[in-house]
C-alpha cells in the first residue's frame, strides 16, 4: 500500500499541517497583542480612549475585503475580529485604569 492510498498517513500530513499552521498562528497572535498593548498604553498615557469604533469599522470593511479574496468567509472574519478587539480593548482599559 502507498502512502497515497493509506488514508492514516494522508490524515497524518495533513494534521501535522494543521498544527504546524495554529502555531504560526499563536505566534502571530502573540505579536498582534505586542503591538496593541503598546498602543493601550500610549492611549492610557494621553488620555485617549480605550476603544477607537471608526477604525474598528475600518479593520471590519478591509478584514472582509481581505478574506473575500483569501476564499474565508467575511462573516467569520468579522466574528474573529471582534472576539480579539474585545480582548484588546480589555488590556487598554486596564492599562487606562492602571495609568
Amino acid at each position: 500500500m502507498t502512502d497515497a492510498a493509506d488514508p492514516t498517513v494522508t490524515l497524518r500530513r495533513l494534521r501535522g499541517s494543521i498544527d504546524n499552521i495554529d502555531a504560526a498562528l499563536i505566534h502571530l497572535l502573540a505579536e498582534r497583542f505586542k503591538a496593541t498593548q503598546q498602543v493601550g498604553v500610549l492611549k492610557a498615557e494621553h488620555g485617549m480612549p480605550p476603544s477607537d469604533p471608526a477604525r474598528e469599522e475600518q479593520q471590519i470593511a478591509r478584514l472582509r475585503r481581505l478574506a473575500s479574496d483569501a476564499d474565508l468567509d467575511p462573516e467569520f472574519a468579522e466574528k474573529w475580529f471582534n472576539f480579539v478587539v474585545a480582548e484588546v480593548i480589555r488590556h487598554h482599559t486596564a492599562a487606562a485604569e492602571g495609568a
